[in-house]
């Protein structure tokens, strides 16, 4: 299952996402960020949901393929419904026991604030499956040129952007490796009381973390054998083009925007 996280994963491909310049998709997406709390009704929701699905078959994405990159944040989710269901108040007294009543304002913030926090995911995923990391790398360092103004080492921020988010899958995959090796062995992770998993997981974040300084270690080394200086004497082998294809892309999500914003109530 943890084989399956998509966040940090890239597909390569060659539909229009992926052609676009990944400062215009890094930007789209942080506009989508924001304008996401927009919708305050179902028309709104309605029309996120349509807008992210459109995007994914714009990438040659399957959306069975995506959605199922939502397993893992899928206690998240049920936890932030099961919240706005019990603590929100308002509206028809739907379940009342006592102790506790479930009203519909609760029922609905809950969907509201689930479909919200999914497209999000979704989209965050859909930039990754999209855009190489050191595409990302690039475009971030771009964007944050100016900011080097004030002293901020750009370059390097950017680049420790990309390889934690580069080690996301890679330790994932690491984890379920040694999940099934502990399982083989006799260990279980699926039955018994909560504390006795807990004690069970002590066995897989050990050799965890090992890996982990293991790989970090490795990549020190390459990076030392290739003579890496930081930002120092480096020039560009990939050249950002910005396109007026990037320039719509940017348009069209500013223009959604306006559009959620005007059907508010």
């Amino acid at each position: 299952m943890l084989s399956e996280m998509l966040l940090g994963r890239y597909i390569p491909g060659n539909s229009i996402i992926h052609r676009l310049d990944p400062r215009a998709k890094i930007i789209a997406v942080l506009i989508f960020m924001i304008i996401v709390f927009f919708a305050n009704h179902w028309t709104g929701y309605l029309l996120l949901m349509l807008f992210v699905l459109s995007l994914t078959k714009l990438a040659g994405l399957s959306l069975i393929f995506l959605f199922n990159g939502l397993k893992l944040i899928l206690l998240l989710i049920i936890f932030t419904f099961m919240m706005h269901l019990f603590f929100t108040k308002g509206g028809i007294v739907l379940v009342d026991a006592g102790w506790f009543t479930i009203e519909s304002e609760g029922v609905i913030r809950g969907i509201y604030i689930t479909i919200r926090l999914a497209m999000l995911i979704l989209i965050t995923t859909l930039l990754t499956l999209t855009t190489s990391p050191l595409s990302l790398t690039d475009a971030i360092e771009r964007i944050c040129r100016p900011l080097k103004a004030i002293k901020v080492p750009v370059h390097e921020i950017a680049m420790m952007m990309s390889i934690s988010l580069r080690f996301i899958p890679t330790l994932m995959d690491e984890t379920e490796k040694i999940i099934k090796a502990q399982s083989a062995r006799g260990s279980t992770f699926m039955t018994g009381s909560l504390k006795s998993r807990l004690n069970a997981l002590t066995p897989v974040f050990i050799p965890l973390f090992i890996s982990a300084f293991k790989r970090a270690e490795e990549m020190a080394v390459a990076m030392e054998v290739r003579g890496y200086q930081g930002e120092e004497g480096r020039t560009n082998y990939r050249i950002l083009d910005w396109q007026w294809k990037d320039t719509f892309t940017v348009i069209t999500m500013i223009l959604f925007g306006v559009i959620l914003f005007m059907i508010r109530q």
